[in-house]
């Protein structure tokens, strides 16, 4: 395949990207979706458990607002939290629940059951048992599957975005407005690379927990459209603002996402003694913002010398329990551990990007025609510190903005230039190096980057990632291109964007943490 032309080109498959993709697509256009896995069911939506942010009964956007406010530290956009809180609600309703039928749970009367979360100071989130990102998220691939507007590449992973600048062999194009016309895209079974033209690109990549030793993040999240963007010139923000998700699932094998959404219904943190201990950090206990409850469970794995705490939920119905968190309770079954009898260990483990490339209520970034959606963007909403169950909400508000946006093409979005070929390399690389590489990255981020920074750790932290980035680059550039060494270049660069991000801010807010 030397290339193909589209309209639109959407790189990633979560809720954002799909929501982006169909709004762009009812308006009539040509829209392509690629993702680097085999399957649109892919990315960091099918893992959200807990739900999306609806309308609570006696409840208000100004509610709202001030909700992710607080939770937010009070460095959120104020733009971005007006858009998000007056139209999502009324988003979900017109998409989500009349147009795509996404089942959300109800009670016995018929009505949307609605559940709590950490700060909020209401219940209004809608939820579909335990695994509302994937039920959305397969009502979405559905409508897509329908659609004759939209293709999609599955097995395809983006290895960099198309600019003016860079990659157009008319020299006096480097003087134009810097802007994006598709991306060179790499498929995965033939291990050739080839570019995607395109009018308007949506970079839908998702998140980057796999930079941590410890995430609930797919193994996919390794902060691909962080990187391109980086690549690119493109503005980020935000980045030192990585939420650490206090309830990871600590054994062995992985760090099961165990969801909010289990406090919210009454679950209790306590210490290896049993001692309700965050009681001492906060005044709403174990529903307190996510920063605060990650922090204190650090510190009282420190205190107690013990490797984990507990959360506890047994003292609920076991019936009610199995039918209200089926997923999580059949996990923890098959990992040896009884929910409805006993208390389940927990770690804090990185969660969710707050910041990521800059976007404006449309999600235009900084670089002409590229949008940016869902959790590569930074929207502004979630600032410090996101608040339970906005991700969700966020993803299809400004998939639906982006894609109405880019559905506008003028005249000067057609110019696609004459681009130098790719050149294609054939050393083999070696995988003991990318899995030593891999394990480099995570274990300085998480010990250097990670809940509690300090200044001298960061700055160790620089040290051993600006020489690896150098090693890496050196065999990328020799390598015969697969995935594994893509997302390990853009895993290094994306490790240094958080790093500097968080060198650069020496205000201790959030989820970015400083000790001196």
């Amino acid at each position: 395949m030397d290339e193909i032309r589209t309209e639109i080109l959407v790189i990633g498959s979560g809720v954002a990207g799909l929501v982006a993709a169909l709004t762009a697509a009812e308006k009539g256009r040509e829209v392509l979706i690629i993702t680097k896995l085999p399957s649109l069911l892919s990315g960091n939506s099918p893992w959200a458990q807990g739900g999306i942010v609806y309308l609570g009964k006696n409840d208000s956007p100004e509610k709202l607002k001030q909700d992710i406010f607080e939770a937010g530290h009070w460095h959120s956009w104020p733009p971005a939290v007006e858009l998000l809180a007056e139209h999502g609600p009324r988003l979900v309703r017109e998409l989500l629940i009349e147009k795509y039928g996404v089942p959300f749970d109800t009670t016995d009367s018929g009505e949307l059951h609605l559940t709590a979360e950490g700060a909020h100071s209401t219940h209004r989130i809608v939820h579909s048992k335990d695994k509302t990102g994937e039920t959305i998220h397969k009502k979405l691939i559905e409508a897509v599957l329908n659609h004759k507007n939209i293709k999609y590449l599955v097995d395809h992973t983006a290895v960099d975005l198309l600019t003016l600048s860079h990659h157009s062999k008319r020299s006096i194009d480097i003087y134009e407005k810097p802007t994006c016309f598709g991306a060179f895209v790499l498929n995965n079974k033939t291990g050739k690379v080839f570019p995607i033209y395109a009018f308007k690109t949506i970079l839908a990549t998702g998140g980057l927990g796999q930079i941590y030793l410890h995430t609930t993040n797919p193994p996919e999240a390794t902060g691909d459209g962080i990187a391109m963007a980086f690549r690119a010139g493109v503005r980020l923000l935000n980045l030192q603002f990585i939420q650490f998700h206090p309830t990871a699932f600590y054994n062995e094998r992985d760090r099961f996402l165990i969801s909010e959404a289990v406090r919210g219904e009454g679950g209790r943190l306590i210490d290896k003694n049993g001692y309700e201990f965050m009681k001492d950090f906060h005044e709403l206990g174990s529903l307190a913002p996510r920063d605060v409850v990650a922090r204190g469970i650090h510190q009282t794995m420190l205190k107690t010398n013990h490797p984990c705490v507990y959360l506890d939920i047994t003292h609920k119905d076991p019936e009610w329990i199995k039918s209200r968190f089926p997923t999580i309770y059949e996990h923890l079954l098959n990992a040896g551990i009884d929910m409805t009898k006993e208390p389940i260990p927990v770690v804090p483990a990185a969660h969710y990007s707050c910041g990521g490339v800059g976007v404006s209520l449309r999600g235009r970034t900084s670089l002409a025609r590229l949008y940016a959606v869902g959790e590569v963007s930074c929207t502004g909403v979630h600032g410090a510190n996101r608040l339970a169950s906005t991700s969700l909400l966020e993803a299809v508000v400004w998939g639906y903005n982006a894609g109405l946006d880019a559905s506008e093409i003028h005249k000067s979005d057609e110019y696609i230039p004459e681009i130098f070929p790719w050149k294609e390399e054939q050393e083999e690389i070696d995988p003991a190096l990318i899995a030593q590489d891999w394990l480099t990255i995570k274990n300085t981020m998480w010990n250097y980057v990670g809940l509690v920074r300090t200044r001298q750790r960061l700055m160790r932290a620089t040290t051993i990632l600006r020489h690896l980035q150098n090693e890496i680059e050196q065999f990328y550039q020799k390598a015969k291109m697969s995935k594994d060494i893509l997302q390990l270049r853009n895993g290094i660069i994306t490790a240094i964007a958080v790093t500097n991000a968080t060198i650069e801010d020496k205000v201790s807010r959030g989820s970015h943490y400083l000790e001196n």
